[in-house]
């Protein structure tokens, strides 16, 4: 039987492109609910991913990075992120502690965070990369202490460290009251949109210069043993969308070579993911322009009204 001090709400997840939003809540889910990559404005949509402890469940929302937009794409970006601050019990800033905020990029974080009344907690992150000094950091960052509702919390997404001790100032802020969603349930996204995004971070990992940014990734048919009984594998047909033949051309590679790389990574992860074999058959196609088109953009499901 619980405790009555149960604590649940929504945490956004803020901070601008590779602060290492989305590795925090894969550690701290100890489950991959979002893609990771060092190309930055990987991120696209909100993702959402649920952790649930004995006094606790926090719904994360992961954001894309902040940034200004140069495109309809940026746009939806920017128009998710400020939504993602409406209606939630707390807000976690992370920052690079490699990297600090400055000049243009932390004018836009305080414009966003303008008149937002709800906690925020500050996480800097990438500790383990530090050279100089951990207190002489923090000495920088006397402007997000005044704004944090608690301390600046150091913290090493990639090693873990303080991370449990970020979860619990996150938990202080939630209110009291049952869980949201199921004690089992680590995400509220589909498996036909994780298959989606694992194939576009391998784009992302693999490939260089602006080609990862052109992409989109459109799965058209998804069959799993579950519903389809006759098969012992998960069988998943996926588009890759670029803006240019040119990177058509890079993303297929040398007698197919690079889009089979791709394959191979994104099928053994989904394989994991799944818990059953996959047939991947990934195909690469033109649609120019895209990420300024609104029309194209609401096809591959970047649609501000959802």
């Amino acid at each position: 039987m619980r405790e009555k001090k149960f604590r649940a709400g929504f945490v956004t997840l803020l901070g601008r492109p590779n602060v290492g939003k989305s590795s925090l809540l894969n550690k701290a889910l100890g489950d991959k609910v979002t893609m990771v990559s060092p190309t930055p404005q990987t991120t696209r949509k909100p993702v959402r991913g649920i952790l649930t402890t004995q006094d606790a469940q926090i719904v994360f929302v992961d954001t894309p990075g902040l940034h200004q937009p140069k495109h309809a794409l940026g746009e939806y970006m920017m128009d998710k992120v400020r939504r993602s601050l409406e209606d939630v019990d707390c807000i976690c800033l992370v920052l690079d502690a490699v990297r600090l905020e400055g000049g243009a990029e932390e004018d836009l974080l305080w414009e966003v965070l303008e008149g937002i009344t709800v906690p925020l907690v500050v996480a800097l992150n990438k500790i383990d990369l530090l050279e100089e000094d951990l207190s002489e950091v923090l000495k920088k960052l006397e402007r997000w202490q005044q704004l944090s509702s608690r301390e600046i919390i150091p913290v090493s997404a990639k090693e873990g460290r303080r991370v449990e001790e970020l979860l619990q100032a996150v938990i202080s802020h939630l209110p009291e009251g049952p869980p949201l969603y199921p004690e089992d349930m680590f995400t509220d996204q589909t498996e036909r949109f994780m298959a989606e995004e694992c194939i576009r971070e391998k784009i992302f990992v693999l490939a260089r210069d602006e080609v990862p940014h052109s992409t989109a990734v459109m799965v058209e048919e998804f069959q799993h043993p579950e519903e389809y009984p006759h098969r012992e594998n998960v069988y998943i047909r996926a588009t890759v969308y670029v803006e240019r033949p040119g990177q058509k051309a890079i993303l297929i590679g040398d007698k197919g070579g690079f889009i089979k790389d791709v394959g191979v990574q994104a099928r053994k992860e989904l394989e994991k993911l799944l818990g059953y074999p996959v047939y991947l058959e990934l195909w690469v196609k033109v649609r120019k322009n895209w990420r300024k088109s609104p029309v194209e953009l609401r096809r591959f499901g970047y649609d501000k009204d959802r």
